[in-house]
């Protein structure tokens, strides 16, 4: 799927201080989840129907 949505690198980089720090366990990749997110409620989709280019459906 081409029309998929990612977020560019100055958007995640504006977005960067309202991320939580890690503590002890490595964080999933906040781009392919953020992005995944704006794509499924732009298009209107379940989370479960979110392509699977953004990971679990349950990550998101």
């Amino acid at each position: 799927m081409s029309d998929l949505f990612w977020l560019t690198d100055e958007q995640m980089e504006r977005l960067r201080p309202f991320f939580p720090k890690s503590h002890g366990r490595p964080r999933v990749d906040d781009r392919r989840v953020l992005s995944g997110i704006v794509f499924v409620n732009r298009n209107g989709l379940r989370w479960r129907d979110a392509p699977s280019a953004y990971g679990p459906h349950k990550t998101l």
